[in-house]
Order: C-alpha cells, then structure tokens, then sequence
C-alpha cells in the first residue's frame, strides 16, 4: 500500500463540478491499493498518519493532525500502483482489483475516523479534480506491506 501525505491548508474534491468533499487545515492522503496488499497494511497505515507529527507547535514538526485540530480528506489513487518498468506506457497490472481496492481504501478511512479523526473521502473510481493548498509544502510518502511499515519518508 502506496500512500502519498500532504499537509494542507484546505483541500477539495471535485465529480461533475461538484464538490463532494472538502476540509480546512489537514492531511490529504492519495492511497494506492496493490495486489497482495492486506488489511494489517491499511490499519498501520492509518496508525501512522494518525500519530504523524507534521505540523507546527514548539517546533516545526511537533503535532499530529489531531493535536492540530485538522482532519483528513482520504482519496483513491491507483495510479500509485503502476510500474513503469517497461516502455512509456504505465502498466496498472500490480493495481488491486477494484472491489478489493476499495474496501481497503475505505479501511484506511474508516481506521482514521476510529483514532477520533474527521474524514472525508473522494468517490472511489470517480473522474475527480482535486484542488489542494499544500501547506509549507509537506508531503510525505507512506508504504505498508505485510501488516508492517516498510518506508515512509
């Protein structure tokens, strides 16, 4: 499990000119589901960005989203998945299906919300238009596989 994290200042998600989704202050999080990946991955991949330590305090880097009053807007991003080992054409073939992919995404939401949390989510499978505000910029890279944290830099 692939997740991008940025610090925002405000973020929105856009289907047919719509906005579906949208928070202040906060963490936008593109999560990209690959085969194999698992539900002990989506839980610790919520574990970590819920403790992240990545907004400013006593230092720059000193409270977790919560501690900050933020919240979470949560969006499907399978191109996280691709390999783009061979030609110039990404290949999506280590993408997850997208029933499996969804209810992991949605699990990584839902783990959120249960650590106190407010999450919004894009819509699963939709054409969307995100607008964001990174904030500093921050942005963060999270991978999870086999239950464990395997970088996050």
């Amino acid at each position: 499990m692939k997740t991008v994290v940025q610090r925002v200042a405000r973020a929105a998600v856009r289907v047919d000119g719509e906005v579906i989704a949208e928070v202040g202050r906060g963490l936008l999080l593109f999560v990209g589901i690959e085969r194999g990946d698992t539900e002990d991955d989506a839980d610790t991949t919520a574990r970590k960005i819920a403790t992240l330590r990545v907004f400013p305090g006593r230092t720059p880097m000193d409270q977790s989203v919560a501690e900050a009053s933020g919240a979470c807007l949560v969006v499907s991003q399978f191109t996280l998945a691709a390999s783009l080992d061979k030609g110039n054409r990404p290949s999506f073939e280590p993408a997850e299906e997208p029933e499996r992919a969804e209810a992991l995404y949605l699990r990584v939401a839902g783990q959120l919300e249960q650590a106190g949390l407010p999450v919004r989510t894009g819509r699963f499978g939709a054409d969307m238009q995100i607008e964001l505000v990174n904030d500093g910029p921050v942005t963060f890279l999270v991978f999870a596989r086999g239950g464990r944290l395997v970088k996050a830099v």
